[in-house]
């Protein structure tokens, strides 16, 4: 049969900022990191001569920190952290953490396995263990790996409905994915999805949920659809992606973003490596190389007929 395997490409890459953005981000930046500083040494009742002498750097450096000039050593940084007693993630937090947020962290650096696991289970929302549908699929991995097309076909002969989470997140938003990422940012999107996900999760009724391919960095989302969803990886060789994503181009299926080959096969191979762990995660694994879509979707369905006991047919 020479039907392949497809899929819309992934958006895991917000548009470059422009100098000027980035100059402004890094001096805001600067600005509360100088701002905690202060504020963490008056709390402890430092002056800037006892936090110099403690940390060993100049009263003249610890007033530039503190007034958000100039760039800053993170190994000075470091210095200045521990001088005070603080944590370094606490100055370089990107937002403000609640007041409960050291006990809590410290609460779980001496918690057990399954005490993490319930809070983890609390937090996110899922359901506890024997809760809840079991009949609910996801299927994960790059773009290119087949997860629209071959979730479709397992939604169809299972009876269940099929989603694809971008289109989701579109349909909430009014905007597309490539419209998310160029006016608010990666960060933005990765919230977005993180809420469409915790919707769906909630939704009734069997489901096959196809994932964006980025969707394993953010841990908090990752995690949710782990605790929420039988998560199949659809797995394939650097190469099979870029030549389904390119063969989806030149139907006019997709607007694919690929540089040249040897630049696009670097690049793939890259983001390959660095996810396969998170990848490895799921329940499952199908190996999609050299098999077209109707050995997959057989392969995917026996997959799930098994885990369901046989169960083929959703409310």
């Amino acid at each position: 049969m020479s039907s392949k395997i497809g899929s819309r490409p992934d958006v895991d890459e917000p548009p470059e900022a422009s100098a000027s953005e980035a100059g402004d981000a890094e001096a805001d930046f600067l600005t509360i990191l100088g701002q905690r500083v202060r504020t963490m040494r008056s709390v402890r009742a430092m002056s800037r001569k006892v936090l110099s002498q403690t940390s060993g750097l100049s009263e003249r450096y610890i007033a530039q920190l503190e007034g958000g000039q100039g760039n800053v050593s993170i190994i000075l940084l470091r210095r200045v952290a521990i001088a005070m007693g603080v944590r370094l993630e606490d100055l370089i937090a990107e937002v403000e953490s609640p007041p409960d947020w050291p006990v809590v962290r410290d609460l779980l650096e001496t918690a057990r396995p399954d005490q993490i696991a319930e809070a983890k289970r609390i937090l996110s929302g899922a359901a506890a263990p024997g809760e809840g549908p079991t009949q609910r699929v996801a299927l994960i991995g790059l773009r290119g790996a087949g997860k629209s097309t071959l979730g479709r076909i397992l939604a169809e002969r299972m009876g269940w409905t099929f989603v694809e989470l971008n289109r989701e997140i579109e349909r909430e938003n009014g905007l597309s994915v490539a419209e998310i990422f160029a006016i608010y940012g990666q960060e933005t999107y990765r919230r977005l999805e993180q809420g469409a996900l915790r919707r769906l999760a909630e939704r009734p009724g069997p489901m096959v949920l196809a994932t964006g391919g980025g969707i394993v960095a953010e841990p908090v989302t990752f995690d949710l659809l782990l605790s929420s969803f039988f998560t199949v990886w659809l797995k394939a060789r650097p190469e099979e992606h870029i030549h389904r994503v390119r063969e989806q181009a030149a139907k006019g299926l997709v607007q694919a973003r690929m540089p040249d080959s040897d630049n696009a096969l670097r690049e793939i191979r890259a983001v390959l490596m660095s996810r396969e762990p998170l990848y490895a995660r799921a329940r499952a694994v199908i190996d999609t190389a050299d098999h077209n879509v109707a050995e997959t979707a057989a392969e995917l369905t026996a997959l799930v007929e098994s885990y369901l006991g046989g169960s083929r047919r959703g409310a």
